[in-house]
């Protein structure tokens, strides 16, 4: 299955964005990220699913919008029981996206076009068709490639119980029950998500050598970083010990448990630093880690760890000045000790997209828009959001593939709504997705939403983010920083900070987010008006709109 053996390597990353001095200035620190999922992004053969091909076909309009690096989801040799993040080779690419030919023409063109470019890595788990699973499985007990993943005898008199009381964060039991070489039951294996996807044991040195190895190829192939799928999961308590108690989903997020979020994945991120470091080109490390607070977060990123992590604290705070003005704080407070950059995300693959989840329709969103690429630190993007993308809520069960759809007691089982392919063009069966219709059906008021619609409109969502992407990159108080200056003479509900210019030129920046249901009259006028979400014509600050101004 690997396909490495004849697939060039770049090992190169693009010179972008050095000072004065020509040295690197830590891209990621202010960096625009875009997520693109692969599978719903665009369609390069026609076969109704996204591809390597279409991403590369779509690269300049991404360089157009006006993003610093691109963030691919899984795209490794996989037979797809999560959409991908169940691996089973991590040096191929599975067919339904291309080859390693197709990866590496991406990356150049990419670096061409001044784009860096960040693949997913999904250390957790592999898939149950991994060789070393399936060696496991056919080697029966007592296998050394058993002790690569969580395989336990099973509790009560012939083993019939799990070996604790874990679950999935699918739903269900954490485990699953295999069966010995000779057709007998046999020993559990642990899988935190579904039961294709059996958790690696990070204890064990030749997990810890492989994954170092994975590192290195997509480095010698020119990708710029990894995006670090469940960075928190890798190490378990020891002894695997129980958690006394069901309802376990519900303490994600809250505390850290057993199995997520402990001590040892630390040392592993150490580990890998060194290998970032040296290659050149400020190649980064970002984690996905749900941790219970942002100073857990922190510990991911010290300085000779990770580079950023996904600011979930941030995506699930609703529209509410006062909670907003809190996360925002604690989320900026928590890196300063670490030098690390926050970041900021409103959508992504595993959520309801923001104009949905956060009520209040496209003005909101929009303003909610404005308010994240206010902040200092990076933003994530996530395919669609520039379009104005609403969560597709009604999809037949037909056609839905969210394993955790299919299973008791897990995930909403909704995540398909966020998953639609995006649409390029007004017409066509799938709106220029490609030319063999899509794995998931689009609403037809999508065409709308297009790319083609929108661009050249100045009062479209799409000519927002491109505007508001250059002011970024161009006024001298926005993207790196650690602070906000908050403004209070301004009425409760109105969000309102300021940023200094950071070249000494006195340019400061002033943002005014009006998060309640009427219009309010401000106390003062900032300064020149930069952008609004919404119109703006002076007077009160409409409702759910953000202004940008120069002060």
């Amino acid at each position: 299955m690997t396909q490495h053996s004849s697939a060039p390597a770049t090992g190169t990353a693009p010179a972008i964005r050095t000072d004065v001095t020509g040295e690197p200035t830590g891209w990621w620190r202010d960096a625009v990220i875009y997520q693109v999922y692969p599978r719903s992004f665009a369609d390069g053969n026609g076969d109704g699913m996204g591809d390597l091909a279409g991403v590369r076909a779509r690269l300049p309009y991404l360089a157009d919008l006006g993003v610093d690096a691109v963030w691919l989801s899984p795209f490794y040799a996989s037979p797809q029981a999560d959409a991908g993040y169940d691996v089973a080779d991590y040096r191929a690419i599975d067919p339904m996206f291309g080859d390693l030919h197709d990866a590496d023409a991406l990356i150049r063109d990419a670096h061409e076009l001044g784009l860096r470019v960040i693949v997913d890595l999904v250390p957790n788990h592999s898939s149950d068709q991994h060789e070393w699973f399936q060696r496991a499985l056919r080697e029966g007990p007592g296998s050394p490639l058993r002790d690569r993943y969580h395989f336990r005898p099973g509790r009560g008199r012939n083993g019939e119980e799990p070996p604790n009381d874990w679950e999935s964060i699918f739903g269900g039991p954490a485990w699953t029950r295999t069966k010995n070489p000779d057709g007998t039951p046999g020993e559990w294996y642990l899988h935190l998500f579904a039961p294709e996807q059996p958790d690696f044991n990070w204890e064990n040195e030749a997990v810890r050598d492989e994954f170092r190895s994975v590192l290195r190829f997509w480095l010698d192939m020119g990708v710029d970083g990894f995006r670090i799928d469940v960075a928190h999961g890798l190490v378990k308590a020891a002894g695997l010990p129980d958690m006394g108690r069901a309802g376990q989903l519900k303490l994600l997020g809250n505390q850290v448990l057993p199995f997520f979020d402990q001590d040892g994945v630390h040392e592993i991120y150490r580990s890998w630093r060194r290998i970032l470091d040296e290659y050149p080109g400020e190649r980064i490390g970002v984690a996905e880690a749900w941790t219970p607070s942002p100073e857990r977060t922190a510990l991911y990123l010290r300085p000779d760890e990770l580079h950023q992590a996904f600011n979930f604290h941030y995506l699930n705070t609703g529209w509410n000045a006062e909670a907003l003005r809190k996360v925002v704080d604690e989320s900026l407070e928590s890196m300063r000790p670490v030098g690390a950059p926050t970041t900021w995300v409103l959508s992504n693959h595993d959520v309801v997209r923001h104009r949905t989840r956060l009520g209040g329709g496209l003005p909101r969103a929009r303003a909610a828009s404005l308010l994240m690429l206010a902040l200092p630190g990076s933003a994530y993007v996530y395919q669609g959001e520039e379009l104005g993308l609403p969560e597709v809520v009604d999809l037949p069960d037909e056609v839905r593939q969210d394993p955790s759809f299919f299973r008791d007691n897990g995930q909403d089982g909704l995540r398909d709504g966020c998953r639609v392919p995006i649409p390029w063009t007004s017409e066509g069966p799938s709106y220029g997705f490609g030319s063999g219709g899509s794995w998931l059906p689009q609403p037809p008021e999508w065409a709308e939403l297009s790319v083609e619609e929108q661009t050249g409109d100045p009062t479209s969502t799409l000519e927002m983010y491109r505007s508001a992407l250059a002011v970024r990159r161009e006024h001298p108080a926005l993207g790196a920083g650690d602070a906000v200056e908050w403004l209070d003479e301004f009425p409760a509900g109105v969000l309102a900070f300021r940023r200094r210019a950071a070249d000494g030129s006195g340019r400061d920046f002033v943002c005014t987010v009006n998060t309640t249901g009427a219009p309010v009259e401000l106390p003062t006028v900032p300064g020149r008006v930069l952008l609004a979400s919404g119109e703006y014509e002076g007077g009160a600050l409409p409702a759910d709109t953000t202004v940008w101004w120069e002060a």
